[in-house]
């Protein structure tokens, strides 16, 4: 896991608040949120995220069969509470072998999503949506009782993982996975619940935590 505050954009190091700055900084990316160290996949870890979030904190429910949560990750501080949250979960691949996902909720500028898709910007970019999209995701919740689908198109991204983005709720959403082949997981359609809503207390299955969220 990850030690120290990090620019969620690069990875790199960053300088805390000082006297001459109250901002987070990157030495290539300057003001920036911090990216908290990673939580522990387990209750008192998803309990820390769940504090702070500001923005959802997805999970699929039901998981896939056999698959666990493995993991938890935040970008922001004690002052602007956490404005992406990434949710790590893993299990068997639909093809072969093993596989992750990342489910990654961000507001906008903040370059999370991007930083694992290998993009220079912390958008999806120009010409984002200009076609039909590519797979839809199911979400529900108190604020959107009755669910409904999120169109989510494909990023060109690193060769080893397969990326969708759309908006969901006013934020970023953000899903990948890997190996590459494992993004025909997102054919079944799977159902997203954002944890912080009421009634949310699920028995989570954990496993071991996912070195993906330090990729």
């Amino acid at each position: 896991m990850r030690a120290e505050p990090t620019c969620p954009r690069c990875g790199g190091k960053t300088r805390a608040p000082s006297l001459w700055s109250s901002d987070w900084s990157c030495a290539v990316h300057g003001a920036v949120l911090p990216r908290q160290p990673s939580s522990s996949p387990s209750p008192d870890g998803l309990a820390y995220v769940l504090r702070d979030a500001r923005v959802p904190v997805w999970v699929p429910w039901p998981l896939p069969l056999g698959w666990l949560v493995t993991g938890f990750a935040t970008v922001g501080d004690d002052r602007s509470g956490a404005r992406a949250c990434a949710v790590a979960v893993s299990g068997p691949g639909l093809l072969s072998g093993p596989a992750d996902m990342l489910l990654i909720a961000e507001e906008p500028g903040i370059g999370f999503g991007a930083y694992y898709t290998g993009l220079d910007g912390p958008d999806p970019g120009e010409g984002f949506g200009g076609c039909s999209p590519h797979v839809k995701l199911e979400i529900a919740g108190a604020t959107a009782s009755s669910g409904h689908s999120v169109p989510m198109w494909a990023v060109e991204s690193k060769p080893d993982r397969a990326v969708y983005a759309g908006e969901a709720m006013g934020n970023w959403l953000w899903a990948v996975l890997w190996p590459a082949e494992a993004g025909v997981l997102l054919l079944e359609r799977p159902h997203l619940v954002d944890l912080r809503e009421p009634g949310m207390e699920l028995d989570l299955p954990y496993g071991a935590y996912s070195p993906r969220l330090d990729d």
